[in-house]
C-alpha cells in the first residue's frame, strides 16, 4: 500500500481514537454526577450513561486504538531505518506508550462504572480527562517538529501548558459552584 494512504489512515484513525478517549470520560462524569440525583433520575440515566459508554468504547474507541497501532506498526516498517533512528520517534513513541497506558486506565474505569463502583469525583475525572489533551500536544508537537524544538523548551511549554489546563479545570469549577 502506498505510505500516504497508510499515513492518511494512521491519521484518520489516531482522531477517532482520540474523540473517543475525551468523550468517555465526559460520559464517566456524567455519570458519577447522576449519583447526586433522585433514584428514579439517577437510575434513568446511569442506564442510559452505560449503554452510550460501551457503544463509543467497543464500537469506536477500541477499535481505533488497535487500527492506530496497526497502521503505525504498519508505517513504521515501511520506513524502518530512517524514523527509529531519530531520536524524536523514540520521545514520541514514549508518549504513545504513556497514551496506551492511559487507555488501559480509562478501560478499567469504564469497567468499574458498567459494575455501578464509582471510584472517582467528577472533579478527578475533568482532570484526568485533560492527561489526554497533554498526550495530544506532546505527540503533535513532536511530529511536527521534530528535533526543532529543545528538550528545555519543550519541557518548560508542556508544564506550562499542563498549569493552564489545571488553573482552567479550577476555575471552571469555582464557576459551576456559583
Amino acid at each position: 500500500m502506498d505510505y500516504f494512504y497508510l499515513k492518511a489512515l494512521h491519521i484518520i484513525f489516531i482522531v477517532t481514537w482520540f474523540a473517543g478517549l475525551f468523550y468517555i470520560v465526559r460520559l464517566f462524569i456524567y455519570h458519577v454526577e447522576a449519583e447526586d440525583e433522585d433514584e428514579n433520575a439517577k437510575a434513568i440515566l446511569q442506564k442510559q450513561y452505560k449503554i452510550m459508554s460501551k457503544r463509543l468504547w467497543y464500537g469506536i474507541t477500541w477499535p481505533s486504538a488497535i487500527l492506530t497501532l496497526v497502521f503505525a506498526t504498519w508505517l513504521l516498517s515501511t520506513n524502518f531505518g530512517h524514523y527509529l533512528s531519530q531520536p524524536w520517534m523514540h520521545i514520541k513513541l514514549t508518549f504513545v506508550v504513556a497514551l496506551y497506558l492511559y487507555h488501559f486506565a480509562c478501560h478499567r474505569i469504564f469497567t468499574q462504572l458498567q459494575k455501578n463502583e464509582i471510584k472517582y469525583s467528577s472533579f478527578k475525572l475533568r482532570i484526568w480527562n485533560e492527561v489526554a489533551t497533554v498526550l495530544l500536544f506532546a505527540i503533535v508537537f513532536l511530529v511536527v517538529l521534530k528535533n526543532e524544538i529543545g528538550w528545555f523548551w519543550g519541557i518548560v511549554g508542556l508544564l506550562l501548558f499542563s498549569i493552564l489546563l489545571m488553573l482552567g479545570i479550577k476555575w471552571y469549577k469555582k464557576i459551576r459552584k456559583q
